[in-house]
């Protein structure tokens, strides 16, 4: 493996992922529509930046820290493979579902380019190049699916008391509860098929190398 390709994955993922995230949460509080803890509350409710926060940990940790506990936790290939799948919905969900609902503008328009396409782009490839090979198990896909689980719960909960969700897709205000479990069975199902196919390419990827020694 070519340790210098490898960092400059690491490197780039960190700096894109830090700036995007940054300038986000910068547009978000600094509209001055809400308070500044509403708004960080809001900015942290976007599987968006959850995802690309853990993406970005990842890449920083990886980069810089590799030996510590938290570079050995998101340095296992079950880790970033987990990241990589909700990157791929991140990727998927903005640009099939969302893209079309606005037209952001200037750093709005880069970061968001940056989070929905950029970064879920280079997760991407860094798995194919570095991980995919690796030894994956199918046990670990029940695993990956508490994040994106929780994670709805946690907004459905909170939602009922602040009316506020971050996605049209899961406002029952406006498609009403029995859509939006249907919507969040259906997000569900593409995690498990992102999830299974990419352990699939795994073992396809693995037993090639094994062949060829």
């Amino acid at each position: 493996m070519d340790s210098a390709l490898v960092k400059t994955f690491l490197w780039l993922g960190a700096v894109l992922g830090w700036f995007a995230l940054a300038a986000q949460y910068y547009i978000y509080v600094s509209s001055g529509v809400l308070s500044v803890g509403e708004a960080t509350i809001r900015y942290f409710s976007f599987f968006t930046i959850d995802s690309n926060g853990l993406a970005a940990l990842a890449f920083t940790s990886l980069l810089l820290a590799p030996s510590s506990w938290l570079g050995r936790f998101f340095g296992h290939y079950s880790t970033l493979t987990a990241i990589t799948v909700y990157m791929i919905v991140v990727g998927l969900v903005y640009n099939v579902i969302l893209r079309s609902l606005w037209h952001p503008q200037g750093l709005q328009w880069i970061v968001d380019e940056l989070l929905h396409s950029v970064l879920p782009s280079l997760l991407v490839l860094h798995w194919l190049m570095f991980v995919a090979p690796e030894r994956l198990q199918w046990k670990s896909i029940p695993v990956w699916m508490l994040f994106p689980a929780v994670y709805c719960i946690l907004i459905m909960l909170r939602g009922v008391r602040s009316g506020f969700y971050p996605y049209p897709f899961l406002d029952p205000d406006t498609l009403g509860y029995q859509k939006v479990y249907y919507n969040i069975g259906a997000m569900m199902a593409l995690f498990f098929v992102l999830a299974f196919l990419l352990v699939g390419v795994s073992k396809i990827l693995r037993k090639r190398v094994l062949t060829k020694h």
